[in-house]
């Protein structure tokens, strides 16, 4: 059984940083891949950034440049750093895992999920 825990996360002011972070357990680690999901309340859940195993990384044209995505297979922790924040990235932040070794931005290709941190981004 995979388990995701993720940290971080909670109430900024635009512009500010903030770093969620996710430590997976029962599976191996360092050959997975993990994504970054975010939703807000009747929306669908939205692809934000992911880092395969072999750490290449993509993200979603409304993040790029100011979100990072990160790993440290040591840890077994993916990072994902928040900067210049904007009210419209307020919603709850997913990590999850995938056994896709490419490009996965849709939700229905990642198999476990943390259990959701908010990000609020006052104006």
């Amino acid at each position: 059984q995979v388990q995701l825990v993720q940290s971080g996360g909670g109430l900024v002011q635009v512009g500010d940083s903030l770093r969620l972070s996710c430590v997976a357990s029962g599976r191996t680690f360092r050959s997975i891949g993990l994504g970054w999901f975010r939703q807000v309340p009747g929306k669908e859940r939205e692809f934000v950034a992911q880092i395969t195993n072999g750490h290449a990384t993509y993200y979603a044209n409304s993040v790029k440049g100011r979100f990072t995505i990160s790993r440290v297979n040591a840890e077994n922790t993916v990072y994902l750093q928040l900067n210049s924040l904007k009210p419209e990235d307020t919603a709850v932040y997913y990590c999850a895992t995938t056994v896709y070794t490419w490009k996965a931005l849709s939700p229905a290709d990642y198999d476990y999920w943390g259990q959701g941190t908010q990000v609020t981004v006052s104006s």
